[in-house]
């Protein structure tokens, strides 16, 4: 069965919002590998959005004043076959053939994926996120904590409604160059 895993960066406030701070190079790689052990992206609409067409086309056609490791990233990026699009608005995608667009049931569709062979899932953005944890489906929560405080912005979890608490348990901690910690926790 595939894990379903949630990562994302986020500031010692808890702003989750990517114009807020940009990830250092070190974090940059720790997402590099976490993308290459990826077989499916799960995203909703607004996340999909910001990482497609953005990631694809970097990696078709990288800009000769890019990071490397944003390169490293668009290629490993480019090379998972499977985006999973939750919208109710969307109709079409930027993504081709390798994107599909899911209005139906939440809960069944994730539990059809977990069940798929292949490589763990990967959930990106907080909507989604949030009503994945309020189910119960996410397996794992990576959390990129970097040493910043932004004072505004997106939060993690911005309206969650857990009927209990979710706890989890810690299991793996890793610092970088660059103050970031990565707090890995599961169910």
């Amino acid at each position: 069965m595939r894990k379903l895993i949630y990562a994302i960066n986020i500031s010692l406030d808890g702003c989750c919002d990517h114009t807020k701070f940009f990830p250092e190079e070190d974090t940059m790689e720790y997402f590099i590998q976490l993308t290459r052990d990826t077989g499916t992206f799960l995203y909703g609409r607004k996340t999909y959005e910001l990482m497609v067409p953005y990631w694809p086309d970097m990696a078709a056609n990288p800009p000769a004043d890019e990071r490397n490791v944003d390169i490293e990233f668009a290629k490993a990026y480019a090379a998972v076959n499977d985006i999973v699009v939750f919208s109710r608005t969307l109709d079409s995608s930027a993504g081709g053939e390798k994107t599909r667009i899911v209005s139906a049931n939440l809960k069944e569709e994730i539990l059809k994926l977990k069940q798929e062979p292949g490589k763990d899932i990967l959930i990106g953005g907080v909507d989604l996120a949030s009503q994945l944890a309020e189910l119960g489906l996410i397996d794992d929560y990576r959390l990129i904590l970097h040493p910043l405080i932004v004072g505004g912005g997106r939060r993690i979890f911005d309206g969650i409604n857990l009927h209990e608490n979710l706890r989890l348990k810690l299991v793996d901690t890793t610092a970088y160059r660059s103050g970031a910690i990565v707090l890995r926790y599961v169910k």
